[in-house]
C-alpha cells in the first residue's frame, strides 16, 4: 500500500510540472504551429529516466519505494515517452535490436492508429 501511495503522489507531482514545463516552453517558444512544449517535456522525461536507471541497475544508491516515486510516478507523471524510450533502449543493451525496432514501429503505428480511431469514433457519435 505504501508503493501505491508513493507512486500517486509521484503521479500527481509528474503531472503538475509536466503542465508547467509544456506550457512555459511552448509560450517562450511563441509557436503555435509545432508542439514545442510537448518535446521538451518527453526529451527531458528520457534525460531524467537514464540517468535515473543508471544510478539504479549500475550503481544500486535507490531502494525499490524511492524507484517507484520516482521513475513510475513522477516521471510516468511527467511523460510516458520516458519509459518508452527506456524499454527501447533496454532492448539495445540486451542485444535485442529487432525487438527495439518492433517497439518503435509499434508503439508509433499502433499509437497513432488509436488516436485516429478515437477521433474517427467521436466524430461518428457526435456529428
Amino acid at each position: 500500500m505504501t508503493k501505491l501511495l508513493l507512486i500517486g503522489a509521484g503521479g500527481f507531482i509528474g503531472s503538475v510540472l509536466r503542465y508547467l514545463v509544456s506550457g512555459s516552453v511552448q509560450t517562450l517558444s511563441q509557436s503555435i504551429a509545432f508542439p514545442y512544449g510537448t518535446l521538451a517535456v518527453n526529451i527531458l522525461g528520457c534525460f531524467c529516466i537514464g540517468f535515473l536507471s543508471e544510478i539504479f541497475d549500475a550503481r544500486a544508491l535507490i531502494g525499490t519505494e524511492t524507484r517507484a516515486f520516482l521513475v513510475v510516478g513522477i516521471l510516468g507523471g511527467f511523460t510516458t515517452f520516458s519509459a518508452f524510450g527506456n524499454e527501447t533502449m533496454n532492448l539495445i543493451r540486451e542485444g535485442e535490436a529487432a525487438l527495439a525496432l518492433m517497439n518503435v514501429g509499434t508503439q508509433v503505428l499502433l499509437g497513432l492508429g488509436a488516436v485516429w480511431l478515437g477521433y474517427t469514433l467521436a466524430y461518428v457519435i457526435w456529428r
